[in-house]
């Protein structure tokens, strides 16, 4: 593979992520979960490196992350730092620095397990991204964190 293909599988790679964060800050569940191969997972961990939860499948991921985030919660994502290395034509890993920003509004009931008014949280997206059929897809997304700020 040439230089060429390895700076587009980057550049296509980047933008995959690109649409993640915006489709999370509006809210847009199915459409984020359909940037992840049908039986493609979501980990998110704790700064102690437990897992939080795990999400396996587009919905699955659709549906959690719905559930974890009202409609008028305001939510930011940031995104910085890539590092992707193209391991084939068809297949490349990745990782992002991130930094996350969650806003409840006053008359938001948050959930019992995460009950939060806001979070700030910093940390690394971990992708491992595959082609088929021409397109790009997440097939496994691990979120580390180094710290997690909450008010309640």
């Amino acid at each position: 593979m040439d230089i060429v293909e390895r700076l587009e599988i980057v550049e296509d790679t980047r933008r995959l992520m690109a649409d993640y964060v915006r489709h999370a800050d509006h809210h847009q569940w199915q459409d984020l979960a359909d940037l992840f191969t049908p039986d493609g997972t979501f980990t998110p961990y704790k700064p102690d490196g437990s897992v939080l939860l795990r999400m396996a499948g587009r919905d699955h991921i659709a549906a959690t992350l719905g559930a974890g985030n009202r409609p008028d919660d305001v939510l930011i994502h940031h995104l910085f730092s890539d590092q992707i290395d193209v391991k084939t034509a068809d297949s490349a890993r990745g990782v992002f620095a991130m930094e996350d920003l969650i806003f409840r509004s006053d008359d938001s009931e948050p959930p019992a397990d995460l009950p939060f008014k806001t979070l700030h949280g910093y940390g690394h997206y971990h992708a491992h991204f595959v082609r088929a059929g021409g397109s790009w897809s997440i097939a496994e997304l691990v979120q580390t964190r180094l710290k997690l700020d909450f008010t309640y």
